[in-house]
């Protein structure tokens, strides 16, 4: 838990040194990429230097593919969960709308962008605050789900992100075996985004 309020301690931080304009905002994007490319090399090293990590894939074979299908799933059983409970709040939203937002997993910077460019600017800030969440949680309360649910919690919460910005969480609070399976999850559903997205507003 320690870990993780330095995590939002220095995320505040960022925010106010943004905000406040002290560097500019090309440094600030450079210094991002680089933190993150830095972060992927250490994470990737980790992984590395036990050769036997990448048996586990091989091992499981097929099998592989359940933990990404899994999150899809419980996503969509989610969505439908909170569709249903929207009206009792007040704020009632269309089906599409709420499995739009929920097919991000995470991705919030191409998620957003998408439905967004459909004609649903308010929808695209919704679903970049609610995938944006997925890292934040993961990162702030990975201990807490690795010790309630196992090292599988924070890769189904990370999403897609747990291929890159959660990946370095995962692999300390879950172990290595459990990266190489997010760094999987994450390609998965990274790549299932833009066609799952495009598929719920083209069909509902």
């Amino acid at each position: 838990m320690k870990n993780g309020l330095l995590i939002l301690a220095c995320f505040a931080a960022g925010i106010l040194v943004g905000k406040l304009g002290w560097i500019p905002r090309a440094l600030g994007d450079g210094a991002l990429d680089l933190s993150l490319y830095i972060l992927l090399f250490v994470a990737g090293m980790g992984m590395g230097f036990d050769t036997r990590n990448f048996r586990i894939v091989r091992d499981l074979g097929w099998r592989v593919a359940l933990l990404p299908m899994s999150v899809i799933l419980g996503s969509a059983l989610g969505s439908l969960v909170i569709w249903g409970l929207l009206p009792f709040l007040g704020h009632a939203m269309p089906l599409r709308d709420v499995l739009g937002v929920a097919a991000g997993f995470g991705y919030y910077s191409l998620s957003s962008v998408m439905i967004a460019g459909m004609g649903q600017p308010a929808l695209g800030s919704v679903a970049l605050i609610a995938n944006i969440s997925h890292e934040l949680i993961t990162m702030l309360l990975a201990p807490l789900l690795v010790r309630l649910a196992g090292g599988f919690a924070p890769v189904a919460t990370a999403g897609a992100a747990a291929m890159d910005t959660c990946l370095p969480v995962i692999a300390l609070y879950g172990g290595e075996r459990y990266a190489i399976m997010g760094v999987f999850s994450g390609m998965v559903l990274t790549m299932l985004v833009p066609v799952l997205i495009t598929g719920i507003f083209a069909w509902f």
